[in-house]
């Protein structure tokens, strides 16, 4: 299998081998000894649907009655982890790969050889459908926690599939409306996840998205899959389509996607009328089948991964939600004591937890821990109500709290369906609103992605549980009564309101386009740049101890090209409590090179510190830290008068600050064009000398003539050669002109 190279397949079945077997079955071939391969959905928890792989009820039919249902037919239960919309407030990379470990053995012991996940795509807006299985805002958390969890799937014989390339933001008619994104938002937000996570873990598999981007659908994008993935990144895995994506077959074999999934005899015969008529050549679907090779030698070749615990994976799944829950707000009724207190619950999550999202991620727990026995094993004095209960009733228990169990979900939203609003299902925020004006009320909040909360201000506690997975009962009860010391932090911005949100006047999309209008400025970027309070700000999250900011220090004060900076930062606990602090760094540019966001998080960590102990984080930064992407030259650049290095405790909470000195990167020279703009093209000087020399050579002037109406051109707005039309007419041939420019240009 490992020496094997296309020359040593057919061309039926080079094509065969690039299209699947059914919904999730690569197709094998026999005497080649090459075999099928498993893949399956579920990047936080394995979604094995045994009616569909082991019974073999592979239609087409079938997959989109269970996509819409949101379970996959009789599946195999698994370990049902936080949702990425919680486990990336944990900012914790270390669980992030002990959680792909985990997925790796639970895969390996159903059988699967490729989990399509995770998920990166940015969370734009609150309102998409699928934004609980997306990390964050911004690109560098995504990628850094990406990358550590297909770290450990594929450290331990798992293949990954990231996705979905590119820009899958919103589930309103995903097949067709194209996301209209500019070059610069693309690589400095929505692709660069992409980039950093591909360069810090090189997945097996990338999965192009549904949706078109810039016109043109991903999965048949040769600038997406080939320039910018390929030629740019240097990616060498293969590209496998989302199910049913693929419109054009042989147009996706020529832009890039390889595998084309799930099994489609159509699409699969009009790849062979292509190669057979030659539209697409030989050599691109040699290149595929390489792809397709080296997927299964890696798929065979692979680390084993450690036996499956479904004990210890739940121990896990506690551990990372109880890491990742976010304190919004506490004016000290947390932590609760567990005795000689009057708790009165309210809500039907505290017995029936929504722990997941719904769509193609959804698993099967293997257990679930309730919250109401969690928390009653804890505190007795404990009673439950649910939301239907009248304030009349409630008054009657006259609790010390109240713990409120409040939802968004929804069964409408999820895969396939964006959210209508951000407020809380009907009537929670009216009783929330109430109940806060005579007791004192904490609410558990679960939700997809931000809620708006009109009450925020009249709670004494707020706990933003997101979906927390099947041990969020457990971690929910640890927080509330003070056996850990929350220390999750928010990876999105919470508006006021849902007009604050920076993509408000874009969304929903129009027509077939949805257009990016706020371009690079998201979540956070725009809450700065239009001086809007948010909420609760991106990477806020309170604690029951106190951390001081003590030092930062950095290796250098400058910063060019080929350097690097490392940034020490020194912190104590001054509270009574051991605790854990996700610190930020950011960096903002002064008297930038052009619109810059004011701050962008470049790099973040973690530490542990007990009660007045002092500990010191170390983080690096790179020249691309400080770049930013010029459109005009096609690439980033590093220029900038100076860099503020801010660290800080949320994207409004800066701690520390340090300058270093910028950096100014020459330009590319513009190109030399006759239809450039005169007042553009006559500041650079090989313009104006080839331009002196050609009037001198094709008219009758003289040098001090051809200098003063090149002189007289320089302010016009006009194309060059228009310009001078308006002194010497057609007299000069402007293709003469245009040769000379391009002699001028070459190195």
């Amino acid at each position: 299998m490992a020496a094997l190279t296309p020359a040593d397949l057919t061309t039926y079945e080079k094509i065969t081998l690039l299209h699947g077997r059914g919904l999730w079955r690569s197709q094998p071939i026999p005497h080649a000894n090459i075999p099928s391969i498993i893949m399956t959905d579920g990047a936080y928890g394995l979604r094995y649907s045994t009616t569909q792989i082991d019974a073999g009820a592979d239609t087409l039919t079938q997959f989109l009655n269970v996509a819409k249902d949101g379970m996959f037919g009789t599946t195999l239960p698994a370990t049902c982890f936080p949702n990425a919309n919680l486990s990336a407030c944990s900012w914790d990379k270390d669980l992030a790969y002990q959680m792909g470990t985990a997925l790796a053995s639970e895969c390996r012991a159903a059988g699967v050889h490729l989990l399509l996940g995770p998920g990166i795509n940015l969370r734009r807006t609150p309102f998409a459908g699928r934004a609980f299985e997306y990390y964050s805002e911004d690109p560098i958390l995504t990628a850094d926690l990406a990358a550590a969890m297909i770290s450990g799937l594929q450290d331990h014989g798992i293949g990954a599939s990231l996705k979905h390339f590119a820009c899958n933001n919103s589930e309103i008619d995903r097949t067709n409306i194209s996301s209209d994104v500019s070059e610069r938002a693309l690589r400095e937000i929505y692709l660069y996840a992409f980039e950093r996570a591909i360069a810090r873990c090189n997945p097996w598999t990338v999965m192009s998205a549904y949706n078109p981007l810039n016109g043109t659908q991903s999965a048949e994008n040769p600038w997406l899959l080939t320039q910018v993935l390929r030629q740019d990144w240097g990616y060498d895995g293969l590209v496998i389509s989302d199910w049913h994506a693929i419109k054009d077959r042989p147009a996706s074999l020529l832009a890039g996607t390889d595998l084309d999934m799930p099994e489609s005899p159509r699409r699969r015969e009009a790849l062979r009328a292509a190669i057979t008529n030659g539209s697409v050549p030989m050599a691109a679907l040699d290149q595929s089948t390489a792809r397709m090779l080296l997927l299964l030698n890696r798929i065979q070749t692979a680390n084993a991964a450690p036996p499956n615990n479904p004990t210890a994976h739940h121990q896990l799944a506690q551990n990372i939600a109880t890491e990742s829950l976010v304190l919004l707000q506490n004016d000290g009724t947390l932590p609760l004591p567990k005795a000689n207190f009057r708790l009165l619950i309210i809500g039907e999550g505290a017995t029936n937890p929504t722990i997941q999202g719904s769509g193609s991620a959804s698993t099967r727990p293997t257990r679930v821990d309730i919250p109401l026995d969690e928390i009653r094993a804890r505190l007795a004095t404990t009673t439950h109500l649910p939301f239907t209960a009248t304030l009349e009733e409630i008054a009657t228990h006259n609790p010390d709290a109240i713990l409120i169990f409040a939802t968004h979900h929804s069964s409408s939203d999820g895969e396939g369906a964006d959210r209508q609003s951000l407020s809380l299902a009907p009537d929670q925020d009216a009783l929330i609103a109430s109940l806060a004006q005579s007791h004192r009320i904490i609410v558990a909040l679960t939700s997809p992605d931000a809620v708006e909360m009109p009450w925020a201000g009249d709670a004494a506690a707020i706990l933003a549980c997101f979906y927390p997975g099947q041990g969020g009962g457990a971690a929910l009860a640890r927080v509330l009564f003070g056996e850990a010391n929350p220390c999750g932090k928010l990876t999105t911005t919470f508006p006021q309101k849902s007009a604050d949100i920076p993509g408000h006047l874009s969304y929903p999309p129009e027509g077939l386009h949805h257009t990016y209008s706020e371009g690079i400025f998201v979540g956070y970027r725009a809450y700065d740049a239009r001086e809007i309070a948010p909420l609760f700000p991106f990477g806020h999250g309170l604690s029951y101890t106190t951390f001081r900011y003590d030092s930062l220090t950095l290796s250098d004060d400058n910063i060019t090209p080929t350097g690097s900076i490392t940034a020490q930062i020194t912190l104590t606990n001054i509270g009574h409590r051991a605790g854990k602090e996700i610190v930020q760094l950011y960096i903002r540019p002064l008297n930038p090179d052009g619109r810059r966001p004011l701050r962008e998080l470049k790099a973040f960590g973690k530490i542990a510190l007990n009660p007045g102990e002092t500990g010191t984080l170390t983080l690096a930064l790179t020249p691309r830290d400080f770049s930013h992407f010029d459109p005009t030259e096609g690439r980033f650049v590093l220029r900038g008068d100076a860099f503020l290095i801010e660290v800080a405790a949320s994207s409004r909470d800066i701690r520390l600050t340090a300058q270093v000195q910028g950096y100014h990167q020459p330009k590319l020279p513009i190109p030399l064009l006759t239809t450039t703009s005169a007042n553009k093209l006559l500041t650079d000087s090989r313009a104006e000398a080839v331009l002196l020399a050609v009037l001198c050579a094709n008219l009758p002037m003289t040098k001090p003539q051809a200098q003063s109406l090149i002189d007289n051109s320089r302010t016009s707005f006009l194309g060059l050669y228009d310009t001078l039309s308006w002194y010497i007419a057609d007299s000069l041939p402007e293709a003469a002109l245009q040769q000379a420019l391009d002699a001028a240009s070459k190195p």
